[in-house]
């Protein structure tokens, strides 16, 4: 069989996220980062290699706004770096409510269902996959059995009432088995785990 006919290894899934100790992705007053990214981090970030960034809809609307935002206002320039890197980079918005043309460049809308879409990126894609955010998106891929790396990059606070978006309460079981562990300057820790869903937790009686 020629090469045309080959087709390529499945492409990777990445679940990424950025939190505070309590499992928060944001914080009411709290700046970017929680004002915390290193430059050992920053240069991380900017070392990693490209990839199909899987969002939802509400993430979209709120990463358009800050993108836009970044380009209009006077914020941090390492901020406006980011943005700037993420709106060059290729997009996938999952939503049956967004239409088309989108404002943020770079950004293809998907309306029919996500796991099956993600399936046939992992079979299509030229690039790696990751989310950004979206929870509810990433949940579903993680229950699908489709995440090859569940990452948590955590910050050294502890937000309690002032945190947003607390992700874990949305979760069902998970067992995790570590990958790969790093220090940054600063205490920031970055874990890799390889995810696998449980249907039920470890030690409870059912009938099977």
């Amino acid at each position: 069989m020629g090469d045309t006919d080959a087709s390529h290894a499945p492409q990777l899934l990445l679940v990424d996220f950025i939190l505070s100790l309590d499992g928060c992705a944001a914080a009411e007053g709290w700046p970017g980062w929680w004002g915390l990214q290193s430059q050992e981090y920053l240069d991380w970030l900017a070392s990693e290699p490209e990839r199909l960034q899987l969002m939802g809809a509400t993430t979209y609307r709120l990463m358009a706004r800050m993108a836009r935002e970044a380009r209009e206002l006077d914020v941090a320039e390492e901020e406006k770096a980011s943005f700037a890197a993420m709106g060059a980079a290729s997009k996938v918005v999952f939503s049956s409510t967004l239409e088309e043309p989108l404002s943020w460049e770079n950004t293809r809308l998907i309306s029919t269902d996500a796991v099956e879409a993600v399936r046939e990126l992992q079979r299509t894609s030229p690039l790696p996959l990751t989310t950004v955010g979206s929870i509810r998106l990433s949940h579903s891929l993680l229950r699908a059995g489709l995440v090859d790396v569940l990452r948590v990059v955590l910050f050294p606070v502890v937000t309690g009432r002032t945190g947003l978006e607390r992700i874990w309460e949305h979760f069902e079981d998970f067992s995790l088995e570590l990958l790969r562990a790093r220090t940054f300057d600063g205490g920031l820790q970055l874990l890799e785990y390889r995810p696998t869903y449980l249907p039920h937790p470890p030690g409870t009686a059912w009938e099977r």
